[in-house]
């Protein structure tokens, strides 16, 4: 194995047991200094909790290292299946041993935060990941990938308002929902017509036939099964939200008819 190659595993090593830590020392220790709620949660509840807070480090860390690399790595950009991987690699090994760990704290705590989809996710990422790591092809469309990551801080924090008893309606409640449905369409439904012409472009090239059949098949397949299920998960989302500003727009009518009658 070569040096780097062993960089990479120790960075994946080292992501593993960070996300351990911070999930069963750093999020308990700050969450009941940064939120008296913390303490009233069910057991269940402080699972879920401490797994969304890591789960939100992760993605500012790793969505902000993704976007430097799309802006200003320029061997990546011009030849997105074999450019240079370097940042690539360290990126992905971040998230890699992120999944890893998420999917051992999914399995031990199934009753708290179990849910095939989030398997399904993550093994999808990892067996396409592993091409990226092990053979370093495809960087760009790999590290595109990660901008997905930038929804997942106001959909944990939508979470954490619903746990700590806020209104659906209240004003925190409904700029995040915008937020989230805003941020989720733009990083993952909108960018998608971008990331497949990159692909149909790619296609039929001496580059992408210098892919092996697993690693096209892991970049295809589960990039497809990673839309569908962010095309289910926005529907879920879109409809959310409406529901939440239509409640809100219909409480406001409601007072300002009750200021009129008295």
């Amino acid at each position: 194995m070569d040096p780097f190659s062993q960089l990479i595993l120790a960075i994946s090593v080292a992501s593993f047991f960070t996300f351990q830590w911070l999930f069963h020392s750093v999020s308990p220790w700050v969450s009941t200094r940064v939120s008296d709620g913390f303490l009233r949660l069910s057991h269940k509840q402080r699972i879920e909790w401490n797994s969304r807070t890591v789960s939100t480090f992760h993605a500012l860390v790793v969505g902000l290292f993704c976007l430097y690399i799309l802006l200003f790595d320029d061997a990546v950009n011009e030849d997105p299946v074999w450019g240079d991987p370097t940042l690539v690699k360290i990126n992905v090994g971040i998230t890699t041993g992120y999944l890893i760990s998420d999917l051992l704290l999914i399995f031990y705590y199934w009753k708290a935060i179990g849910d095939k989809f989030f398997v399904i996710h993550h093994l999808a990422a990892l067996y396409a990941y592993y091409y990226v790591l092990g053979q370093g092809m495809l960087p760009y469309f790999a590290n595109f990938r990660l901008l997905a990551e930038f929804s997942t801080p106001c959909v944990n924090q939508r979470w954490f308002f619903e746990v700590l008893g806020y209104p659906k309606s209240s004003k925190p409640n409904i700029a995040n929902g915008v937020m989230m449905a805003a941020i989720f369409f733009l990083v993952r439904i909108a960018v998608m017509p971008v990331y497949y012409s990159r692909m149909y472009f790619v296609y039929g090239t001496e580059a992408f036939y210098r892919v092996s059949w697993g690693g096209r098949s892991a970049w295809m397949l589960s990039s497809f099964c990673l839309d569908i299920m962010n095309i289910m998960w926005m529907h879920k989302i879109a409809r959310g939200c409406y529901k939440v500003l239509r409640s809100g727009r219909q409480r406001k009518a409601v007072t300002q008819e009750n200021g009129k009658t008295e």
